[in-house]
């Protein structure tokens, strides 16, 4: 056990620090299905797994609870996992190692996965404390919500019966999400040939590195450098001004995070090297200046580096660059509905050079509402077909549109009232939750979802506020207690 087991309410926490020592990389959650199953066989606890690997638990009322309408507390079993470039970490194999950090908890070098670890603990623990009292419970644990929302596409038409759903993945105490963006990615495929690389050229590595990152949903308001689109200004300029040709381009992993470094190996021609290397002075100052306030840890990094056996096509190059500079990222639009909430974001989120010489590009829109959706992924299809890639898209989620009349909305911010004495903050995420889609398969639920305060989420800087999470817990307590 490490130490964060001695944090209260220690029985969250002891779940916590069990969950970390599983791994549970998105799509490759048998061990993790392989814990809760466990865990429900070792504490006599009712469980059900459907086909897509989603699993359930069901615990009945406590005695005078047994007229209380069901509930359903629900978290997903996958993490996102991202490491530092300096850190050897296997995601398949090894054990995160969480560590206390002064009013924080962390990792060492990697994601804490505490996004959704921590909600997954909170409902392990309601199931085996005595003191917790309840109506019908049941915990469900889905797969792989982080790169395709999987398992809440593929529940079980018969896993859930509450009529209530607690969503244990939000990431800000104090505050309850009634709603949600829906989502759609989009991947453009560039098919180039391969060439000879210049005997003439000087060529060199060009390394984006240490920026925030973030979730894609909730970071991209607050400025977070892309990785992709830097590294893809200073080719652009070179190309321009150079002729420079492009052997190699890698960035980012995730189609929900914000890439935090990206790396390029090109060339310029011979007779321009001096020139060159001025320019890449002037643009890394420029971009220093830029990014100041918002990234004041930017680095971009030059290095002449040996001459590759082959670049891509002068056509290919052309069209990658372009589209990797012109496609809309960042805020689309703000929100008229929900003041404060994006409404519309796009995100470039990963560039890389697959086998049979394709370069695919991963891009992920979100939008509360369903027509701007579709409008933003237009405006990126459009780029990057008229660059010469091909393009498709997922099969999308839906949004989760508000219920502001909800009783289950009601109970929470009664008992968030009782517990701490002020008002919690009621309103819609720009993130992407499970809760659409369980709409879709049980109509009649209510919903409401809240968590301890994470910040860094999606990266290696994630962590989970300690003073939070007692917090969390009390008012997870509370509410079912009052339903």
């Amino acid at each position: 056990m490490s130490a964060i087991t001695t944090l209260e309410p220690r029985i969250v926490w002891e779940q916590f620090d069990a969950i970390t020592r599983v791994p549970r990389p998105s799509k490759k959650e048998g061990k993790i299905i392989e814990f809760l199953i466990d865990f429900a066989r070792r504490h006599h606890i009712e469980y059900a797994k459907d086909a897509t690997g989603n699993v359930v638990m069901r615990k009945p009322a406590t005695p005078g609870y047994e007229d209380h309408p069901g509930v359903v507390l629900q978290s997903h079993m996958d993490m996102v996992c991202e490491k530092n470039s300096d850190v050897e970490f296997d995601f398949e194999h090894d054990a995160i190692r969480p560590c206390i950090d002064g009013e924080w908890v962390r990792a060492e070098g990697t994601t804490l996965g505490a996004d959704c670890g921590i909600g997954m603990a909170a409902a392990l623990a309601v199931l085996i404390d005595p003191a917790v009292q309840h109506g019908p419970l049941e915990a469900l644990f889905t797969v792989d919500e982080e790169t395709g929302l999987t398992g809440a596409f593929g529940l079980g038409a018969d896993m859930l019966t509450g009529k209530y759903l607690i969503n244990l993945d939000s990431e800000d105490e104090g505050e309850l999400f009634i709603g949600c963006a829906g989502g759609i990615d989009t991947l453009a495929t560039f098919r180039y040939q391969e060439q000879p690389a210049p005997a003439d050229y000087a060529y060199y590595t060009a390394r984006v590195s240490d920026l925030q990152g973030g979730h894609s949903g909730d970071d991209i308001d607050k400025g977070r450098v892309n990785s992709n689109r830097a590294l893809a200004r200073l080719l652009w300029s070179a190309r321009q001004r150079f002729g420079l040709c492009l052997s190699h381009f890698d960035g980012g992993n995730l189609r929900n995070a914000i890439p935090r470094e990206a790396v390029a190996l090109f060339g310029v021609p011979a007779v321009h090297k001096a020139e060159f290397e001025a320019f890449y002075e002037r643009f890394a100052a420029d971009l220093a200046a830029e990014f100041h306030f918002r990234e004041p840890n930017f680095r971009i990094a030059l290095a002449a580096a040996p001459q590759p056996d082959t670049v891509i096509d002068a056509a290919t190059q052309r069209g990658l660059l372009h589209a990797l500079v012109g496609v809309p990222n960042g805020v689309v639009e703000m929100s008229f509905a929900v003041p404060g909430l994006v409404e519309t974001s796009t995100n470039l989120a990963s560039v890389k050079f697959e086998s049979d010489r394709r370069i695919v590009v991963t891009t992920s829109q979100r939008s509360s509402v369903e027509s701007a959706k579709e409008a933003v992924m237009q405006s990126v299809e459009a780029v990057f077909e008229l660059a010469g890639a091909e393009v498709v898209h997922s099969d999308g989620y839906p949004g989760w549109t508000p219920n502001p009349e909800s009783h289950l909305l009601d109970v929470t911010v009664a008992a968030y009232r009782r517990l701490f004495s002020t008002e919690p903050k009621v309103r819609a995420i720009h993130a992407g939750l499970e809760c659409g889609l369980f709409l879709e398969k049980y109509p009649h639920l209510e919903m409401v979802s809240f968590g301890p305060t994470l910040r860094g989420v999606h990266s290696p800087d994630e962590r989970l506020a300690i003073a939070t999470v007692p917090k969390f817990w009390d008012l997870l307590l509370e509410t079912l207690r009052a339903l």
